[in-house]
């Protein structure tokens, strides 16, 4: 009796040790749709008892997550966003990825799309939409991500349009975004942005519910404070538990 005593408290000890995953959910005209963030840019998406995993990254914590993925979406080439073990893991038979034409190496399944493109899958609508830098780069007149390379995706669920930035600066096409639910914008240096400019970006095409993401080494609070006043609900979680 002692021992199972001793199994159960463990049990339960092990599980008040997991991290507290912040699970954001949506009503929509469809059913619910539940966003978990994961780590960095890596999220799952849950919707009709489907799972799609945003940018699946080997560093986030997967314990307690679908194992299996029924959709795969990658923003770009960098290992944070493109890891070919993680999402290889996350493969089933019927599995889809979708990702943009320079990943096609890594990702010799995928389904193509590129900026401007609209494709379905199951109850969704997807959208690529770009990502890409102004000014910062590697250096002189080198981006760290160029224009048309990588997709940032509206992703349309029973009338609800949730936006995935991606890596991306304030870009024009950002700011002229329209009826926008649900966004997640990056602010890191030097890659992205600076919360102030992610700020201003998301200031201009004023979704309903923005969530900092991608943002290791900046302050999101410094993004709140930016746009206090602005009727966006901004909503600060840890991605990097």
């Amino acid at each position: 009796m002692k021992l199972l005593t001793g199994f159960f408290l463990l049990t339960a000890a092990a599980l008040l040790a997991q991290p507290q995953r912040p699970v954001e959910e949506f009503k929509t005209k469809s059913g619910v749709v539940k966003i978990t963030p994961i780590r960095h840019a890596s999220m799952l998406i849950e919707a009709g008892e489907k799972f799609i995993f945003v940018d699946p990254w080997s560093q986030g914590n997967f314990d307690g997550l679908p194992p299996k993925a029924d959709l795969v979406l990658v923003t770009d080439i960098h290992p944070d966003h493109l890891d070919p073990v993680e999402i290889t893991k996350l493969l089933k038979p019927g599995t889809v990825v979708i990702a943009p034409a320079a990943t096609a190496k890594s990702l010799s399944s995928a389904k193509i799309i590129s900026n401007g493109e609209n494709t379905t899958w199951d109850k969704w609508s997807i959208e690529a939409v770009p990502m890409y830098n102004l000014k910062r780069g590697p250096s002189e007149g080198t981006l760290y991500h160029d224009k048309g390379r990588g997709n940032g995706y509206i992703l349309t669920y029973g009338g609800t349009r949730f936006y995935i930035a991606g890596d991306t600066e304030g870009t024009p096409e950002m700011r002229e975004l329209k009826n926008i639910d649900v966004a997640f914008v990056p602010m890191n240096l030097p890659y992205t942005m600076t919360p102030a400019e992610a700020a201003e970006a998301v200031r201009a095409f004023h979704p309903k519910v923005v969530y900092p993401y991608h943002y290791k080494g900046s302050d999101p609070k410094v993004f709140q404070t930016v746009l206090e006043g602005s009727g966006i609900d901004v909503r600060l979680r840890d991605w990097y538990y």
